[in-house]
């Protein structure tokens, strides 16, 4: 999956920010905070100033749901 990735990529960041952050449940993480994690990852490489409410949500989501799998599979 190491490839460039971009804020519509949600899935892959999701996977990603599940394994680097593996104790953080995605749901009590504020918008600013998840922002600051997606551009901190060193895969994604999209302007970040392109990020929206619509495409952090979704990355929320997508991460709550990797979540789910590991703590309740």
């Amino acid at each position: 999956m190491r490839k460039d990735l971009t804020w519509d990529d949600v899935d892959d960041i999701g996977i990603l920010l599940s394994e680097k952050h593996p104790e953080v449940d995605p749901l009590r993480v504020r918008f600013t905070e998840l922002h600051g994690y997606v551009t901190e990852l060193p895969e994604f490489k999209d302007d970040p100033k392109k990020s929206n409410e619509v495409k952090l949500e979704a990355i929320q989501m997508a991460w709550h749901a990797e979540f789910l799998d590991r703590t309740q599979g």
